[in-house]
């Protein structure tokens, strides 16, 4: 069975910065690009970054572009994202995916597996 666990969310103030995790099990990690997804209330869920197989291509979308950084541990079968320069529009539960694929994608439909997801609160 895939499970893959976010951590690492919590309430912090802007500017601050928070590490997400995203423990992966039951599926052979290497074979996945990653993702990760936020969904603000009351906003559909959006692209935040990506990462390939092997962690040699990131994507990221322009909002969090030079403040977030993807990264991956094959050998933890571990995801992380590394968040900086917090800001209150960041606040949003924030998910990961998995997707069998070499690159990952902007676009949730094409991801297979999803975790149960993890709140991210930015206060002003």
């Amino acid at each position: 069975q895939v499970q893959l666990v976010e951590s690492g969310g919590g309430l912090v103030q802007a500017g601050g910065s928070l590490r997400l995790s995203c423990a992966a099990s039951g599926v052979i990690f290497s074979r996945y690009a990653m993702g990760w997804f936020r969904q603000a209330p009351g906003k559909e869920r959006e692209f935040v970054a990506s990462i390939s197989r092997t962690g040699g291509r990131t994507y990221y979308a322009d909002s969090v572009k030079g403040r977030f950084t993807i990264s991956r541990d094959n050998a933890k079968n571990t995801v992380y994202l590394q968040m900086n320069s917090l800001k209150p529009e960041d606040t949003a539960v924030y998910y990961c995916a998995a997707v069998s694929s070499v690159i990952g994608s902007s676009r949730s439909d094409d991801y297979h597996y999803w975790g149960q997801g993890t709140q991210v609160t930015v206060s002003s």
